[in-house]
């Protein structure tokens, strides 16, 4: 053997071994990303940019016209009114009933768990309806607080109720996980220092729920603002007063008046934009927050 080829040898052995190319069970970059833009330009962009196109029928002035009369800035002012009190409500009462389901125990704990979901899956009609019959002037509770001079069916506080309803599990599943992962070693070492149970909260767990909160409330808010089947029934459908903007979108809709019905989609279109990006940037904001506290 020459001395050319022991060298060879030797390099060969001690050169490090070449690591084997992992393969995922999922195709590569180039097939799933080719995919994933085929697959939401036809289900999300060419459906929007429909609607865009349909409103730029109109001219600027009346683009601006169909979008501010009396009766559409009435319905404005109902439904963004609405999910903004129905949110506030929902990030207080979302906490409460985290904070049941995650510090205690009780009986029928599960089943509450359980309930919490139910406007995920229950049809908004089937919500709208039972949400009539129960609030209605004949209902349970309907014909109790209607004795007492509070009228809540076909009235704008019939709409807050039912955004009140399909918005409480966004609340209660975004502040959940986060207060499962709370460390309760800070609540005690708080308590040690003297701290109250007002003190601890606002000042150790607060900081730590308030990027989970602001998701919630921004999640429960988008989705009150474009409910339809749950609130129709209720809110009594009455011009100028109960009438939601999903409802006088359908109604020019009705009427054929499709760029009328588009200009104001447009509009509710921008303001869930909106909403999406206040959300992404809460939960960027988060992650940022959650590593450096990890790196301190």
């Amino acid at each position: 053997m020459t001395s050319s080829s022991l060298a060879a040898g030797t390099l060969a052995a001690s050169a490090p071994p070449r690591r084997r190319r992992r393969t995922g069970v999922l195709p590569g970059f180039g097939l799933s990303m080719g995919y994933t833009v085929l697959y939401t330009c036809l289900i999300v962009l060419v459906p929007l940019s429909a609607l865009f196109s349909k409103s730029a029928t109109l001219s600027w002035d009346a683009f601006w016209t169909a979008v501010t009369a009396p009766r559409v800035l009435a319905s404005f002012r109902l439904t963004f009114g609405a999910s903004l009190i129905a949110a506030l409500v929902n990030l207080v009462f979302g906490l409460a009933v985290a904070w049941s389901l995650v510090r205690y125990r009780f009986p029928g704990k599960r089943v509450v768990d359980a309930l919490v979901d139910l406007p995920f899956a229950l049809p908004t009609a089937v919500a709208g309806i039972a949400l009539t019959a129960l609030y209605g002037p004949n209902g349970w509770l309907g014909s109790v607080l209607q004795s007492a001079g509070i009228k809540v069916a076909y009235t704008p506080l019939g709409v807050v109720i039912a955004l009140i309803f399909i918005g409480l599990p966004f609340v209660v599943r975004t502040v959940q996980p986060v207060l499962e992962d709370a460390e309760r070693e800070l609540e005690e070492a708080a308590a040690s220092l003297g701290a109250g149970r007002l003190q601890t909260f606002l000042r150790v767990l607060l900081p730590t729920l308030a990027p989970a909160l602001l998701t919630g409330f921004t999640l429960a808010f988008a989705r009150a603002i474009g409910e339809y089947g749950s609130v129709v029934f209720i809110s009594g459908n009455m011009p100028m007063v109960s009438e939601i903007t999903p409802l006088l979108i359908i109604s020019k809709l009705e009427q054929y008046d499709y760029a009328g019905a588009a200009a104001i989609a447009v509009v509710m279109l921008l303001f869930s934009f909106a909403l999406l990006l206040a959300v992404n940037a809460m939960q960027v904001w988060q992650a940022r927050r959650g590593g450096a506290g990890a790196a301190a």
